[in-house]
């Protein structure tokens, strides 16, 4: 993959971080583990990931995670913002393979983009935010094991429905129609 970063990478950052950090506090959440919910921002970080790749959704991962938890929560949860930037780096590595700038967002790609998010939500959610919990702030294993579970739950199914519909849509109708353009 040919990793492209200027000014619409860096408008992108903006915009998806600003989307992220508003929708931090849109959740339901799930009554039985604390601090674990359905997240809305899940599909604004897998969205934009999936369009403009693996720097893009890094940066938008740790930032907007880490401003939201800030502004929000008054303090930063690092253990879970650095797993958003790991979900946003892989998913933003197949970018090219989803095809949602071509308009080509269908089938095989839809799969493919679903397939990627899980993985990497497995990743981010029940191997590595479980072991940093463990490792920064010393949380009793089968706590943050259980929060790691849920979290890649509720992630799964708020990439795949949210996600799959923002790239869905974009790809049939904004992906032709970009205003941002180089001037001569």
């Amino acid at each position: 993959m040919k990793l492209k970063f200027g000014i619409k990478e860096v408008v992108a950052i903006g915009v998806g971080t600003a989307l992220f950090i508003v929708l931090t506090t849109v959740q339901a959440p799930f009554m039985i583990i604390p601090n674990t919910a359905l997240q809305s921002r899940v599909a604004v970080l897998t969205f934009f990931s999936a369009v403009f790749g693996p720097i893009v959704g890094g940066a938008i991962g740790i930032i907007g995670h880490a401003l939201g938890d800030a502004l929000f929560y008054g303090s930063v949860w690092w253990s879970w913002v650095f797993p958003d930037g790991l979900f946003g780096i892989i998913v933003g590595l197949f970018a090219a393979k989803y095809a949602i700038r071509e308009g080509g967002f269908t089938g095989k790609a839809i799969f493919l983009f679903n397939a990627v998010q899980v993985a990497a939500n497995a990743l981010a959610w029940i191997l590595l935010a479980p072991v940093l919990d463990i490792l920064i702030y010393a949380e009793p294993a089968n706590k943050v094991f259980t929060q790691g579970v849920l979290a890649f739950v509720g992630n799964i199914v708020v990439a795949g429905v949210l996600g799959s519909l923002l790239a869905y849509a974009y790809s049939k109708i904004g992906a032709k129609s970009s205003s941002l353009s180089k001037e001569d």
